[in-house]
């Protein structure tokens, strides 16, 4: 890339974050890059030229300040909770945040972690398949759905967008596939949690401009998702940046390898995400049809709109009036849930007497 196209692209970066990082998320973009996906289109980018191979070049850098994340997680798949009956079956699927590659032990992983918190809350042993592999982008995910609908599950998860952005996957491709990957679990008969993506500005040896730069595009890339994935029948939580002010290694919210969450990460990311994967079960209450105080009900883009900068904002389906003029009319719910505290760790325990 010539010196001229770095400096247009470095102008161009620095008019764009004049205004600051909020607002960097429409629902018009979100519905846009939703629409094209539904009928086949892929011109819809979020870097221009320019500014991907500034992206490239300060990405170089960031590499050589990280190192070689690491690749390998623990073996996490297993039953959980002691509780007679039949076991749930959770799935998840994803790419190697999704697998909780960071950690030492199994038990510190996000599937057992979400495993071990619903067999305490529904009072039933859940059986956990990990299915998420390191590297995995979008266009993975059909050869996970595949294996994991030899039986079907109760509730599968699925975390991926990440990779997309690094390797610049088109946004209407990694939307159009997550859509077909959720499509395919609900006429199965399961439920859908998926994690939107979360926001790459938080790992902090990444440099500017570039932190801006991938914060856009996974912002965007994450409303896109929420908009995709609720049509589709999903629920979705924002990750955003769930982590970005604790991700620090003084707050311990980095693996050794500065890239991945630690063990205090991936169980505050287990928390955000259990009320809802909860109620996609159908434990207790059925409260996604109730609006609680500073829930809102909005037209499905708006909502992922304010999601993408909300971490830890649920967006779920709804049924409401004018609904059934089409699925671009859907209305749907915006909740600002409560973290739900995590069981006592007994995991590994588990882990190892299931296998």
């Amino acid at each position: 890339m010539c010196l001229a196209m770095v400096s247009m692209a470095m102008v161009s970066v620095a008019r764009l974050a004049w205004h600051g990082e909020r607002g960097m998320v429409s629902a018009r973009t979100a519905r846009l890059i939703a629409t094209t996906a539904a009928y086949g289109g892929s011109g819809v980018g979020l870097l221009g030229a320019g500014l991907y191979g500034l992206l490239r070049a300060e990405a170089w850098l960031a590499r050589r300040a990280i190192g070689s994340p690491a690749t390998v997680a623990p073996v996490a798949d297993g039953g959980f909770g002691r509780q007679a009956g039949q076991p749930l079956s959770l799935v998840i699927l994803g790419d190697s945040s999704a697998a909780g590659v960071g950690v030492e032990f199994p038990g510190e992983t996000p599937g057992a972690l979400l495993a071990a918190g619903i067999a305490d809350a529904a009072e039933r042993p859940v059986r956990l398949t990990v299915l998420a592999v390191t590297g995995a982008r979008s266009t993975d995910l059909a050869g996970q759905v595949e294996r994991a609908l030899t039986a079907p599950p109760d509730l599968a998860v699925i975390m991926i967008g990440a990779n997309d952005v690094t390797h610049r996957v088109k946004p209407v491709t990694s939307v159009r596939l997550l859509g077909d990957a959720v499509h395919t679990f609900r006429t199965a008969g399961s439920a859908v949690v998926v994690l939107t993506c979360p926001d790459l500005g938080t790992v902090e040896p990444i440099p500017h401009p570039l932190r801006w730069l991938v914060r856009r595009a996974s912002r965007r890339l994450a409303a896109a998702q929420t908009v995709v994935a609720v049509e589709a029948g999903a629920r979705t939580v924002s990750i955003a940046s769930m982590l970005g002010p604790e991700f620090a290694p003084a707050a311990g919210m980095f693996s050794p390898d500065r890239f991945h969450p630690s063990a205090a990460g991936y169980a505050a990311a287990a928390a955000a995400v259990l009320p809802t994967a909860l109620s996609a079960l159908g434990v207790g209450a059925d409260e996604h049809l109730e609006v609680a105080q500073g829930d809102d009900i909005l037209p499905v883009a708006v909502a992922a709109a304010v999601a993408a900068e909300a971490s830890g904002t649920e967006v779920a389906p709804r049924v409401a009036a004018g609904s059934d003029r089409g699925a671009r009319s859907l209305w749907v719910l915006l909740r600002h849930r409560r973290r739900r505290p995590l069981p006592e760790r007994q995991l590994d325990a588990d882990v190892a007497r299931s296998r």
